[in-house]
C-alpha cells in the first residue's frame, strides 16, 4: 500500500480488530465482512500486524510480512490470531478485553537490503524507522520498527532478531543472511 489511510479509515480497522477480538473472545459468531461496505483502499490487498498490550506490557502480535488479502480481511484476521494464537501466550480472556490496547502495522512492501560485512549491515540500518526480517534458509524472524524502542542498538537490534530466528545471536556476525527492510503506518487505540 503506497497511500496513507485516513485517520477515519485507522477508526475502522481499529473498531474491527477490537469487535472482533470480543466476538471470538466471547465465543460469539463472526459476521461476514462485506467489502463493499470499506473505502477502496481498505479493500486493497495490504499486509498488516496487530499488536495487543496490557499496561504497555506484549499480550499478543501475529501478523503478514507480505499482502495477500484485503487489508480489512488482513486485520481482523491477524487481530484474532494476536488474541487466540499467539504461542507465547495463552488465548486471551474475557476478564482481559477492557485492559487490551490494540495497534495496527500497515507495512510497506519489503526490499532486499544488500550489505558486505556485518559492519556494513548494522551502518544501513535506520534505527526507530526500519522494521527488519531476517531469513536463514527457510527459517525467518521479524522486528517492527517499534522494537527500537526496547532495543535501540542496531548491534544488540540483529543479536535478538537472530536469537528469536534460531536461538543464535551472533549469526548475522558470522553468517551472511538474507535482510529485508521495510516501514509501517503504525495506530493505536487511544488511552
Amino acid at each position: 500500500m503506497s497511500e496513507r489511510l485516513t485517520d477515519g479509515e485507522k477508526q475502522t480497522l481499529l473498531n474491527l480488530a477490537r469487535e472482533s477480538i470480543e466476538l471470538v473472545v466471547r465465543e460469539k459468531t463472526l459476521p461476514k465482512l462485506n467489502l463493499d461496505s470499506f473505502t477502496p483502499l481498505l479493500q486493497q490487498k495490504g499486509a498488516s500486524f496487530v499488536t495487543l498490550t496490557i499496561q504497555k506490557e506484549l499480550r499478543g502480535c501475529i501478523g503478514a510480512l507480505e499482502a495477500y488479502q484485503p487489508l480489512v480481511e488482513d486485520v481482523r484476521e491477524h487481530a484474532i490470531a494476536a488474541a487466540l494464537e499467539d504461542p507465547r501466550f495463552f488465548p486471551v480472556e474475557k476478564n482481559e478485553l477492557n485492559r487490551i490496547r490494540i495497534e495496527v502495522s500497515i507495512l510497506s512492501v519489503p526490499q532486499v537490503l544488500s550489505y558486505d560485512s556485518s559492519k556494513d549491515l548494522i551502518q544501513k540500518l535506520k534505527p526507530h524507522v526500519d522494521g527488519v526480517t531476517i531469513k536463514y534458509g527457510e527459517r525467518k524472524a521479524t522486528f517492527l520498527p517499534q522494537v527500537w524502542e526496547k532495543i535501540p542498538d542496531p548491534s544488540e537490534f540483529m543479536n535478538q532478531l537472530c536469537y528469536k530466528m534460531i536461538g543464535q545471536a551472533n549469526l548475522w556476525r558470522e553468517t551472511k543472511l538474507q535482510v529485508f527492510t521495510y516501514q509501517v503506518e503504525e495506530f493505536q487505540e487511544l488511552n
